[in-house]
């Protein structure tokens, strides 16, 4: 064997030596292409046990499973390109949500005026209302409004509350406050696999007042994977497109410890969910995120963790694969 294999093997094995992000550099975003970022926050989303500021600590644990190259792509993002682990936002007050998402904003301002495409980890769905604020704003965007790729269980368009058990900016409204600031074009936005018993029959109403693009679970099961795909791209065309993965859009079975299960209709598999993602294949997707990981409810085995390390690989790969194409 040769030293480059064997080191290959060992980068495979998670329970040895520092946990980072796919056993990345713990470096700064300056000079990277792809920047993997940790939002251990929980405090966004009220309705669930609060252990989803755990998620990154627990992906890192698990996540140099998937340090591999991309089988499908044909690209190896870990000699292709430059990848760091950038380390975590910090929350010096973290029960304070409107606090914590303007320092999610702040952080990321840093990122995208690097030019790096941050992959990142929650942390509730609130993170990612921080996160658009400032990649739709500057350089990764060019200053235009950023189009969803936006897989989940939810709507997260939730405007007939003013707060989410206090919180503001939260989990439930990111989806509406950021198309109110231009952040975000809902009309060139797709949000995909929502489904189950909503508290009320308008649930959906918000998202079609905003103009999103919506196919829920049982759209898609009617439908099929190559027809909504093929809708996505139409609808993303162009734009500079951010990704946001629910673990809640993919079937407890695939994926039980995500907070907001919703257990009476089936979610995705995970080839379904893999190839929904897929159809971002070699558009400009500026970041991604994937969120509401609840390790303390997680397997002995850590299935949900592997499972979103696998959703940010997909990210990771399809970023990677766009920029060696270029």
């Amino acid at each position: 064997m040769t030293d480059r294999y064997q080191q290959s093997m060992m980068d495979n094995l998670y329970w040895w030596g520092i946990p980072t992000m796919f056993r990345c550099p713990n470096e700064g975003p300056e000079g990277q292409d792809i920047a993997l970022v940790g939002v251990p926050h929980s405090t966004g989303n009220g309705t669930t046990e609060r252990d989803q500021h755990l998620g990154p600590r627990a992906l890192r644990h698990v996540s140099a499973v998937q340090r591999r190259v991309h089988s499908v792509f044909g690209v190896d993002p870990w000699n292709d390109v430059k990848i760091a682990d950038i380390g975590d936002v910090p929350f010096p007050r973290a029960n304070d949500n409107e606090d914590c998402i303007a320092r999610i904003t702040e952080f990321y301002e840093g990122i995208d005026a690097a030019g790096a495409r941050p992959v990142s980890v929650g942390g509730d769905h609130s993170i990612t209302g921080g996160i658009v604020q400032a990649l739709g704003r500057d350089k990764l965007a060019g200053g235009e409004p950023v189009s969803f790729l936006h897989l989940d269980a939810h709507t997260d368009v939730f405007t007939k509350v003013d707060h989410f058990l206090g919180a503001e900016k939260s989990a439930a409204h990111w989806g509406a406050y950021l198309a109110d600031q231009g952040d975000v074009d809902p009309t060139r936005s797709m949000q995909i696999g929502l489904r189950g018993h909503p508290r009320s029959l308008d649930w959906l109403q918000p998202s079609y007042d905003y103009g999103y693009n919506i196919v829920t679970m049982r759209d898609f099961r009617e439908r099929g994977l190559n027809d909504v795909v093929a809708q996505t791209r139409e609808v993303l065309g162009d734009r500079p497109v951010y990704i946001t993965f629910d673990l809640d859009c993919l079937d407890p079975t695939v994926a039980p410890a995500v907070s907001n299960l919703e257990p009476g209709e089936k979610g995705f598999d995970i080839d379904e969910a893999v190839g929904i993602l897929r159809a971002a294949r070699g558009l400009n997707v500026i970041g991604g995120d994937v969120v509401c990981m609840m390790p303390t409810k997680d397997s002995p085995n850590n299935i949900t963790a592997l499972t979103a390390a696998a959703v940010m690989f997909e990210m990771i790969s399809m970023i990677t694969e766009t920029i060696v194409k270029a």
